[in-house]
This record gives structure tokens, sequence and C-alpha cells, in this order.
């Protein structure tokens, strides 16, 4: 008797191709991942994804899109904790793969939980009241009871371990990648984006999601006290979506009187990050917190020089090739911008050596160690 494929389900209902700050990290993390399983995973696996963006798409693994607008956060929790584990039930689906913290408090088959990094604990305040006891309340019930957690970084391994109390033994890191189409690109290319957006020869570049702990703020005032310094600096470009608690960050520009030199593009369509990129004489990453770091491993891989900070995970994804300080030392932001931009050998330094640290990572990496955990897990734990 044939022996019928394993199969493993995804809850991907954060899965966004938006043009918003909601296509941005985490999604980001699940379309890389989905794109590649089936082609590094063991042949008797088959693959359903949950999710409810229909415009997404993936070879082999069957997608199962919901009928309710999960893109809202209180549908989504009713989808993953009532019709979730109904439909795990009726697609007999072997093993489950929570792809952002929660699994639902009943389910019949075994779980792996991946959890991007625990920012509503290190940093509480920076998140609305019912956001953080919602994740905090059902991340930790979720790795109580999984399988397996997935961490993409050692920094929330750690984390994992002590202010949730998992064995050690149950919490696996697997880093995010890097795609292929971050790279250096033509200098002509590069040209004509900076003239389509009218972006000045030489400019500094933040991006990310505009929210408290990417401390945006902290890098708004140390280029002020740089630019005091030096009236020729460059201007500071800040990219990205708008998150929460980000009004701050306009009025403090505003108050240092900044308008001229610091500019808002707003949200960067995944298609354009190489070209900003590339155009950006260096990217300044001064975060709090991070689970990962994505934007410091992509800048790197296209030859971009990068000032990121110390905190959590990104001394792991930047190595020694960009320049790290303290996200709270103003001052020493303010010194690495001076320096960093005034020596034209060191930026070069600082490009050859992100190119060598961005080629460690990638999402087949990735993709393939994923699907080598939940063999172990099936292995431990059989199959409905």
């Amino acid at each position: 008797m044939e022996c019928q494929p394993i199969h493993i389900g995804l809850n991907a209902q954060l899965l966004s191709l938006s043009q918003s700050y909601r296509g941005a990290g985490i999604s980001w993390y699940m379309v890389n991942l989905l794109q590649r399983l089936r082609q590094v995973s063991p042949a008797h696996f088959r693959y359903s994804a949950f999710l409810s963006d229909r415009a997404f798409r993936s070879n082999g693994i069957n997608l199962n899109h919901s009928q309710l607008p999960t893109q809202q956060p209180l549908v989504r929790i009713f989808w993953e904790q009532v019709i979730q584990p109904v439909a795990l039930r009726l697609a007999n689906v072997d093993l489950l793969h929570a792809l952002a913290f929660v699994a639902p408090l009943v389910t019949a088959c075994p779980f792996v939980v991946t959890v991007y990094d625990l920012s509503f604990m290190r940093f509480p305040e920076a998140f609305r009241p019912f956001n953080r006891w919602y994740l905090r309340t059902f991340t930790t019930r979720s790795v109580q009871r999984a399988a397996a957690v997935v961490t993409i970084s050692d920094s929330t391994r750690r984390d994992v371990i002590e202010l949730l109390g998992v064995a050690p033994e149950r919490v696996r890191t697997v880093y995010c990648g890097v795609d292929a189409m971050f790279q250096p690109r033509p200098a002509a290319e590069v040209a004509a984006f900076r003239a389509k957006h009218s972006l000045p020869e030489h400019f500094i570049l933040f991006l990310g999601t505009l929210e408290p702990r990417k401390n945006v703020d902290g890098l708004i005032r140390a280029y002020a006290d740089w630019k005091q310094r030096a009236p020729t600096a460059p201007p500071l470009i800040i990219a990205g979506g708008k998150g929460w608690y980000y009004q701050t960050i306009f009025e403090l520009v505003e108050s240092l009187n900044l308008a001229g030199s610091v500019y808002f593009p707003g949200y960067v369509p995944s298609a354009e990050l190489p070209l900003w990129y590339n155009a950006a004489d260096l990217l300044v990453y001064p975060s709090h917190f991070e689970g990962f770091g994505l934007p410091v491993l992509e800048a790197m891989a296209c030859g971009t020089p990068v000032i990121t900070s110390t905190a959590s995970s990104l001394p792991e994804v930047a190595g020694s090739a960009a320049r790290l300080v303290a996200s709270n030392d103003a001052a020493a932001l303010t010194g690495a911008l001076s320096e960093v931009m005034s020596r034209p050998d060191l930026r070069l330094e600082m490009r050859a050596q992100g190119l060598r640290q961005a080629a460690r990572f990638s999402w087949d990496q990735t993709a393939r160690q994923t699907a080598e955990l939940y063999t172990q897990v099936i292995e431990r734990y059989g199959r409905l």
C-alpha cells in the first residue's frame, strides 16, 4: 500500500503583498519561505498554505484562501482560534507551522511556531494595550505547547528561553535570507532611478517601518547634531510605511528645523528596494530592538555601507562589516555618521566586507533548515 504524503499546513494569514508596511517584515519572510519550501523539501512532503491575499502565487503549494477578511486583526484572531482547527482537520494536516507567534489553543496535530522577536515584552510601551496583551498571552501559550519553536536569530532564541520558559532543545534558530535581487546595480540604472525620483547625488538612508523601537527619533537628533557641525552634510531620507506612534517623528523634524534636509518618501515597494539601497551613500539603522534586521542585510548585499546598533540581533546580521553603536548613544551615532561620510576609503572597505557578510545568508538555506525541522518533528510525534 502506497504511503500518503506528509501534509504540512502553513498559517500565512499575515502574508500581504499590499504596498504598505503590512507587506514588509513578517510578510516578506512568509513570501520567501513559501516560494522555496517545495523545492528544498523531501518528495513525500506536501504543503497547504492558509492565507487571504489572492495575489500571492507559489509553485507546488496548495493555497487555501480565507473567505473572511483576516487582514482585520480581530477577524484573523477568530479565524486562527475557531476556524483554523476545523480547517486543519478537514484537510488532514499532519503538522501545522504557525508562521507568526500564535497557534490555535486547541488543535489535533502537532505544530511548530515561528517567533520573530519579543519586542512586546522587551518594549511593551511601544505597543497598543490590546496588541501587547494578545501577543504576550497567546504567544506564551503557543510556544509552551509547540513541538518546536523557530526563531530568526540567536538573540530571539535566548529571549524565548529566558522570558517564556521554553526548554532550549525545543528552540531552533533559522536565519532569514537575502533575495538575489539585492545586489550592486549598474551605475546607469542607479542614475536613472535617481532622476526618476528626483533624488540627490548623495544621501543617507533609513529604511523601515516608522515605529518607536526603530529609533528614528534618535537618528534624527544625531543627524541634526552632525548637520550643525557640517552644514554641507547630505540629506537624510527616511523611507518606510507608517506603523504606530509615528507622529512624533514628523514633529521632531519640524522642531529641529530640518524640513529642508530630511525627506519622507513613504512606503517603498519591494521591487524598488535594491535601487534605494544602491542609490544611497550609507544606510543607518539604529534600532533599539530587532528580531533580525533585514534592511541591514539587504543593504550590505547591495554594496551599501551600514551603520547599525549593538542591540539584540543586529550584531549577528552585521558581523564585522558594519559600524556598530549603542542605540541610546546619540553622540556615538553622530560620530559614526561624521567618520563614515568623511572617509571614502572606509566606505569602500565597508562595502567589500558587507558583500562578503551578506553572501552567508540565503532564503534557500532558510527553507531547507525549516523543512529539516519538520522532518524531525514528524519523526518524534508521528502523524495523524
